[in-house]
């Protein structure tokens, strides 16, 4: 169906075609047809004067102009708002998709931290680290520095420093960068691209 055409049906609630619109124009037509055509048969047989009948037939045809016109502007903005409702129930489907996706990868991010936050805790028993020297390590592989360790943990900065050379002793690595290698390393896929 092209711009310009009509629309003649739309769905009706239990989802079969129903020809309201059409139906509404062409009603509408009959009735004002019928009214004019009486008038204007009325004004042959008692002789009326011709301007008068060119003024009612001009007065017709501009009445009839007005409904078709009416008539197709009232079909495309129903069309318009149509294809608006169509495009919002897509955005709402879209957004929904991305919403479960978006819950699926949260759960399964979880479970997957979830599972490196026990790996690591294993690891650092395995060094023998105690709680204070566990809890500077995993400060430092989230990144921050001796001095906003020692803040989050509310020692002094030369605590966690001496507390970070245990664990870099205990566990065998020259620094940080080595310790955070240590569990990360597994982590990083290859690059595959070409």
């Amino acid at each position: 169906m092209t711009p310009e055409e009509p629309e003649t049906t739309e769905e009706s609630e239990d989802g079969r075609a129903a020809p309201r619109e059409a139906w509404r124009s062409l009603l509408f037509f009959a009735i004002t047809a019928v009214f004019m055509t009486i008038d204007v048969m009325s004004d042959l047989v008692t002789h009326t004067a011709p301007s008068h009948l060119l003024l009612e037939v001009v007065i017709g045809g501009l009445a009839f102009g007005g409904v078709f016109y009416f008539s197709r502007q009232a079909l495309r903005e129903k069309r318009r708002r149509q294809a608006v409702t169509l495009a919002l129930a897509d955005a709402r489907r879209e957004s929904e998709r991305w919403r479960n996706e978006a819950d699926a990868w949260r759960r399964e991010a979880r479970e997957a931290l979830s599972g490196l936050a026990t790996a690591i805790d294993r690891q650092f028993k395995r060094w023998d680290l105690t709680t204070a020297e566990g809890e500077v390590a995993l400060l430092l592989l989230k990144g921050l520095s001796h001095k906003e360790a020692a803040e989050a943990r509310g020692t002094s900065e030369r605590t966690v420093r001496q507390q970070a050379l245990t664990v870099y002793r205990k566990a065998n690595v020259s620094g940080r960068a080595e310790l955070s290698a240590f569990f990360l390393e597994d982590l990083l896929l290859p690059d595959t691209r070409p």
